[in-house]
């Protein structure tokens, strides 16, 4: 299976292999890191390792392009950390 990003509904960036889901959309992933975005410093990586995020937490999940994403400078990155989805 592919590289995935997810966007929790708690507005965390986590990403890695996709290994399995099931109809309740949770997912399963291996090789995973948290993406912690900063507005004063750079983006930086928290291994999870196999994590497992339940279905109902997830609002957004999308492929990654590796090719794309190695090129990316997560150290020069700012951004603010993203709100919680509110429903």
């Amino acid at each position: 299976s592919g590289t995935v990003a997810i966007i929790t509904s708690d507005g965390r960036m986590i990403v890695g292999t996709l290994k399995g889901f099931d109809q309740t959309i949770n997912l399963i992933l291996d090789e995973s890191h948290e993406r912690v975005f900063s507005s004063s410093q750079g983006v930086e990586q928290v291994v999870l390792g196999l994590y497992i995020v339940r279905g109902d937490n997830v609002a957004v999940i999308g492929e990654i392009d590796e090719e794309t994403d190695s090129t990316l400078d997560l150290g020069n990155i700012r951004a603010e950390p993203l709100n919680s989805v509110v429903h």
